[in-house]
């Protein structure tokens, strides 16, 4: 028998609201970047089709090819965190070099260091090496110049000269040494590291670091001494 007072009082099913473009290609971009972080880039865009659950003829009416995809999720996953803000942060002549560095690397490192960020780069650097690439040619523009000025600065040094091999080498691993202990080791390995998740050791953790650099740079940039 039928529950009137059931079906009186039963909702209607809700209308499904169809998305416009702008909408559904941001759906396909988003599910991309998880899709990709946990399968890897050279998983298959019809099972990314399948996982979104769209046909794969309208994902590739979105994107006609994967790496058209790939670059998107790049766009908006990796470059799409930089701030320009950090730029004038860095390029601001009043602050001590030490605080300066702190207060970008703060926010810096708690805007990338995610399960999505992390594993999309290495991913892509065990794949096509797209997104590394990319990402390093961003870093080497916008960051790596500031920061060989600003450790020259803390030197005493107004050297404008391209950054030397010992340069270049002392600030790629101070800046990926952070990325790795911070991020690559807890989000990429899953290895827990004493003091993870304390925000005010994080920051210390990050404050010796610098200042470990800035130590470093009177020695770098000393000119070599003539063989005897």
């Amino acid at each position: 028998m039928v529950n009137t007072e059931e079906t009186r009082t039963k909702a209607p099913p809700a209308v499904r609201r169809r998305m416009d473009a702008r909408e559904r290609e941001q759906q396909i971009v988003d599910g991309a970047a998880d899709f990709f972080a946990r399968r890897g880039l050279d998983a298959q865009m019809r099972e990314l089709a399948a996982e979104l659950g769209i046909a794969h003829t309208l994902l590739y009416h979105y994107f006609p090819t994967k790496r058209s995809l790939i670059e998107r999720v790049y766009e908006q996953v990796i470059a799409g965190r930089w701030e320009t803000r950090w730029e004038a942060l860095l390029d601001d002549p009043r602050p001590a070099v030490e605080d300066k560095l702190h207060a970008f690397y703060v926010e810096y490192l708690a805007a990338i260091l995610t399960p999505e960020w992390l594993r999309i780069l290495v991913h892509s650097g065990l794949s096509d090496g797209l997104i590394p690439t990319r990402y390093f040619a961003l870093v080497r523009e916008k960051l790596f110049p500031r920061l060989l000025r600003e450790a020259r600065r803390s030197a005493g040094s107004r050297s404008r000269a391209k950054a030397t091999p010992r340069e270049e080498a002392l600030l790629m691993g101070f800046h990926g040494g952070l990325i790795y202990h911070l991020g690559i080791w807890p989000l990429v390995y899953q290895q827990q590291f004493a003091g993870e998740g304390d925000a005010a050791l994080i920051e210390t953790f990050i404050r010796d670091r610098i200042r470990g650099l800035l130590a470093q740079v009177p020695e770098v940039l000393a000119p070599a001494r003539p063989r005897a």
